[in-house]
């Protein structure tokens, strides 16, 4: 195992090492977090012949970060009288919100404190103010700050905790970075995306890794809740199509050897085609009928087509299709399902949805106007012909066995630069509330991302957050910075918080998931196979 330690000298930006490094680690670019005096810490080793992880330790918790009381804020943007408790859901809100919150809690007998959020600049997303938090009290521990919750809330107002060192803003940290390096020219395995079992189910990444003898491997995708469907988002494993696209948000196009990795704006046109011509646009994939998780659909959904991350639209009238990897079942509920063979030929027209999927074939469901169609169009005996088109920044991209797709975003790193599409990729959302997008997007989270080096090298990078004191996590800016300083030119962000998992052969997990139950079984994982 190899160990570097670099700490930066007295001159701004130069780096000296503290123990003599070997002659490759000494054009390391130190993480652009903190301080450019902060002391960090690699270590590396390699796993198999062409994959090394690399764990990054940068930093010192600060003695200007606290525990604090965070107040919620009416949504409305009326200050009002005193926030009713059910109806007082924003953390982050316009400043007369955020003052006459404050009145109040100084009326109550509190000293709270207003503070103002501002959000730097992306490709489609001006630098400036975001909004204003309110804030009760500074603590040295979480256990200290909980203490005066009670008192908050007996008064008529909610508050949970929050640590400022994971605001966003200046902090020494620490940070704790696991990098996977894969050089598709020394690896004899290959790269490859897994959902272990049915969409509907979900793993821990440490099972997929144990299970299919991976080298390592980190957690992938968005994902809809157990039960309901897999993917959030465009998702095509060893060239199947599994989930459709959000209306262009960015995806990483995953050729098997590693090699060639790319990522791209992703979108997905399919139709459904009778044999007496009649054709109707098919919404989606493996999905229930009438929920576009993440958005970004097409058809009239409400309240937008635009990707929204995290936000479910409707749709009162799709058509879905459903195929054997969906489940052995499609979901029950009202509506129409057209049973079809490996052929497309109908052997069955259900008037309620939920049945078997044939193993050769598939199922399409519809729900409002759209079953009218099916009906119409789809007795027993006639055909159906489902046709897709994936395009990646506009042009068409062949399927192939050997090809996986993972849509996820935002865009981190493109030809070399910090480039996050804040808007493009759903992370602005409609309406005035901006708490996902102080919460998601300018507060520090665990993050996993994907990236390519200049070199070709495919790098899997789990980040730690949510813990005081051993990591902070990251912001979206900070994502976007640290992909670029370990060479990343070309990168984007993948499921993160209490999704964030990298695991090593057996199963063995390599950074420390958030959630306080431990590991959270997730949608999908991105493996480190052996050939």
């Amino acid at each position: 195992m190899k160990r570097v330690i670099l700490a930066a000298a007295v001159s701004v930006g130069s780096v000296v090492a503290l123990v003599p490094p070997p002659a490759a680690a000494r054009q390391v670019v130190p993480l652009p977090l903190g301080p450019s005096g902060l002391r960090e810490e690699r270590s590396t080793e390699e796993l198999a012949p062409g994959v090394t992880l690399t764990t990054i330790v940068r930093g010192h918790k600060s003695g200007d970060d606290v525990w604090t009381l965070h107040v919620r804020l009416p949504v409305s943007g009326d200050p009002g009288p005193r926030p009713d408790p059910a109806t007082a859901t924003a953390v982050i809100a316009p400043k007369e919100t955020a003052e006459g919150v404050a009145r109040q809690l100084t009326e109550a007998g509190f000293r709270p404190r207003v503070e103002a959020v501002h959000g730097p600049g992306f490709a489609d997303v001006r630098p400036g103010p975001v909004g204003y938090t309110v804030r009760v009290g500074r603590y040295a521990t979480e256990e200290q700050a909980r203490q005066d919750l009670p008192a908050l809330t007996a008064a008529g107002f909610r508050a949970g905790t929050a640590y400022t060192g994971q605001d966003g803003g200046a902090t020494t940290g620490p940070w704790r970075v696991h990098v996977l390096t894969v050089d598709p020219r020394r690896f004899r395995g290959r790269a490859a995306a897994s959902v272990g079992g049915p969409l509907t189910e979900m793993d821990k990444v440490s099972d997929l890794v144990r299970a299919s003898g991976a080298v390592a491997g980190v957690n992938g995708t968005y994902f809809t809740p157990q039960g309901r469907g897999g993917p959030a988002g465009v998702y095509a494993l060893d060239g199947e199509l599994l989930s459709e696209a959000n209306n262009g948000r960015t995806a990483m196009i995953l050729p098997s050897s590693g090699a060639g990795v790319r990522f791209a704006q992703v979108s997905t046109a399919l139709t459904v085609r009778a044999g007496d011509g009649a054709a109707r646009e098919l919404d989606g994939v493996n999905r229930l009928p009438g929920v576009v998780n993440n958005c970004g659909g097409v058809g009239g959904d409400q309240p937008t087509e635009r990707p929204q991350h995290d936000v479910t639209c409707t749709d009162p009238d799709e058509l879905v299709a459903f195929t054997a990897r969906y489940g052995a079942t499609s979901p029950s509920g009202e509506g129409v399902e057209a049973v079809l063979d490996r052929m497309g030929r109908v052997t069955e027209l259900r008037e309620t949805r939920g049945t078997a999927i044939p193993a050769e074939g598939r199922t399409v469901q519809a729900i409002g106007t759209a079953a009218d169609w099916l009906r119409a169009h789809a007795r027993p005996g006639a055909r159906l012909h489902l046709s897709q088109r994936v395009l990646a920044d506009g042009r068409p991209v062949a399927l192939s066995p050997r090809t996986s797709i993972l849509g996820a975003g935002p865009r981190l790193v493109r030809d070399g630069r910090v480039w996050v599409n804040a808007r493009g990729d759903g992370l602005v959302h409609t309406g005035e509330d901006e708490s996902f997008y102080y919460n998601w997007v300018l507060r520090r989270n665990p993050r996993t991302m994907a990236g390519v080096d200049a070199r070709g090298r495919l790098l899997l990078v789990a980040v730690d957050g949510r813990a005081a004191g051993f990591s902070e996590g990251l912001s979206v800016l900070e994502t976007a910075q640290v992909m670029k300083a370990l060479g990343a030119v070309q990168a984007m962000n993948l499921d993160g918080g209490g999704s964030t998992t990298l695991a090593r052969a057996g199963g063995a997990l390599v950074n420390r998931p958030s959630d306080a139950t431990g590991e959270r079984s997730v949608g999908d994982g991105i493996l480190l196979l052996p050939r």
